[in-house]
């Protein structure tokens, strides 16, 4: 067992006056824990646990100038993450009810058997095991998770490494980027790989009339204004046990998010006109396009709640940064919205890839599938249209019966009058597509190196 808890890091802290107990103690649990501190007052227990996190405190009761028991008492929810021992010389039930009222996992008297203490202490490190196991497992699953997220640029892959990481945490997480960047995209996944049982609730906080997103939030009860006739949930009781997504915090009234920041520190709720609080098991995930450091600066963002939102964070990329995956993207977005509208799916040349890579994208994905569901409605527009911002001349040269080849090499086959290296392209254009622009799996089932493929794309965008 001795590998196995100093495999997980275990720490201990005793705190003792009596310079032999801490001794025995010390010696006994080095041998099984990675770290282990003595402390012979509360004053140095305090000093040492606001600079290390102990697994396990074991602590004398009665210790001069404050009861043990009270010392533990006063810390905040947020500190009570160690499992507590407390050793005592006198046999009172009151102080062993009071000391398991404390959240003691053990209660024992002195003088022990030091057999006693150490099974006791493997009893509570049993169970921190148990736990790191399945945060272990959930961090497994979260990254197996299949994430909605498409693309293999290189942003992409840490995007959604940075996602797996933060899905399983409590703790509220910022995302930020650009307008159209997929920011509730990322929220329902990290929703979807968290593991709370509760629903994922949206709300976008600049849709909502400042007079009304109180109430949209914590809810009313009957008569607390004009035309609240009856009780009403806020979404932060739709949301217990889940995820509620706060789209567009940056336009949140001043005045609310002093109600949010309570709530989310104190993990209650008043609906309006309510004189009782609710407790709520919500985990926050908010987003903004806005700068909130500025914000706060220019005094339209509480300081406070920006820290408290900003415990985790995702910054997404503009679509002009993943420029690997707008072929991808576009493959994707064809193949949903096609069979959404019952029609065909869009296919684009090369020369059309190559074009939107140069692109600006302004108004990242959400342009980018608006110009598919257009293209499927109304059909592709020229190559010029995404040469507004390009350094890029690509279809200067082009001629009516050139576009027209290209877009018959996917519809047509292969005609015998075309030559070899007309052949070999359409054909690496067929497995590019039918793996969705994925050049790694095309490679492979082509038999060839993906450079090989890259370095054949760039010859043809050379000719």
């Amino acid at each position: 067992m001795k590998d196995a808890l100093q495999q997980f890091g275990f720490s201990a802290l005793v705190v003792d006056d009596e310079p032999g107990m801490r001794a025995i103690l010390n010696k006994a649990l080095s041998k099984k824990l990675t770290q282990v501190e003595t402390a012979s007052s509360l004053e140095e227990a305090e000093a040492l646990r606001k600079r290390n996190h102990f697994d396990l405190l074991i602590v004398d009761i009665n210790l001069p100038g404050r009861s043990g028991i009270d010392w533990h008492e006063a810390f905040d929810d947020d500190e009570r993450r160690s499992d507590i021992i407390f050793m005592t010389g006198y046999a009172e039930l009151e102080t062993a009810i009071k000391a398991l009222r404390a959240g003691a996992s053990d209660f024992i008297l002195k003088p022990f058997n030091l057999e006693q203490m150490l099974q006791s202490v493997q009893r509570c490190l049993d169970k921190r095991m148990i736990e790191r196991k399945n945060i272990a497992l959930q961090r497994d699953v979260a990254r197996s998770f299949p994430i909605d997220i498409i693309g293999e640029a290189p942003k992409t892959l840490a995007m959604r490494e940075v996602i797996s990481r933060l899905a399983p945490s409590p703790a509220a997480v910022l995302i930020e980027g650009e307008s159209g960047t997929g920011k509730e995209l990322v929220a329902r996944a990290l929703h979807g790989m968290s593991g709370r049982s509760g629903p994922f609730v949206p709300l976008n906080c600049g849709a909502i009339a400042p007079e009304l997103l109180e109430s949209e939030l914590f809810g009313h009860v009957s008569g607390a204004f004009t035309g609240a006739r009856k009780n009403k949930d806020g979404l932060f009781r739709v949301a217990d046990k889940g995820t509620l997504f706060l789209d567009e915090i940056g336009e949140m009234p001043l005045s609310m998010q002093a109600s949010l920041l309570r709530t989310l520190e104190q993990k209650t709720i008043r609906p309006v006109g309510a004189e009782r609080e609710v407790s709520v098991d919500v985990r926050i995930v908010a987003a903004t396009n806005r700068n909130l450091h500025d914000e706060v600066g220019e005094g339209r963002f509480r300081k406070d709640l920006f820290y408290r939102l900003n415990v985790l964070s995702v910054e997404l990329p503009p679509l002009r940064e993943r420029v690997d995956d707008i072929g991808l993207l576009l493959n994707h977005f064809s193949d949903v919205l096609a069979r959404d509208l019952g029609l065909k799916p869009v296919v684009w040349s090369e020369l059309e890839l190559a074009a939107m890579r140069y692109y600006d994208w302004p108004g990242n994905i959400r342009e980018l599938k608006n110009t598919v569901e257009r293209a499927i409605l109304l059909g592709k527009p020229d190559l010029g249209h995404w040469q507004g911002d390009s350094p890029l001349s690509i279809s200067d040269n082009l001629d009516e019966q050139q576009t027209q080849l290209d877009q018959e090499r996917y519809e047509e086959g292969y005609p015998l009058v075309w030559p070899l290296k007309e052949v070999e392209r359409a054909h690496i254009e067929k497995v590019v597509g039918a793996h969705e622009g994925n050049k790694s799996a095309a490679a492979r089932q082509l038999g060839v190196a993906r450079k090989t493929l890259e370095r054949k794309f760039k010859e043809w965008l050379d000719e």
